[in-house]
């Protein structure tokens, strides 16, 4: 019986020392690194955005070129480029405006 009340009292003892120990740690060296790091990301999506940009401007390029050869060589389906195109097109402004503003950012 004793020896069951001393496993007792240390297994009592072991959750206190524990909570003792989390109150007096500083926590707010997480609150800076958290702020350093959306100053970051915020950062990298004006430059992954950019980068988009350059991207959709060198396959609006190619596509319109494309276009150019169907319309000179009387191929079918030049409605169907020219709308893919503009769909594109709108659909690169508009991922450019609505993501970052769904998410509360204003490029």
């Amino acid at each position: 019986m004793p020896r069951t009340r001393k496993i007792l009292c240390l297994l009592c003892l072991i959750p206190s020392a524990a909570m003792a120990k989390s109150g007096s740690v500083n926590y707010s060296w997480g609150a800076d690194a958290l702020a350093t790091m959306h100053d970051f990301v915020v950062t990298m999506m004006l430059y992954v955005l950019y980068v988009c940009y350059a991207i959709a401007s060198v396959f609006v390029v190619v596509s319109a070129l494309q276009i150019y050869i169907k319309m000179n060589t009387g191929e079918d389906g030049v409605v169907k480029s020219i709308v893919s195109l503009v769909g594109a097109c709108l659909f690169i402004i508009g991922a450019s405006i609505v993501f970052p503003a769904l998410f509360g950012y204003r490029i």
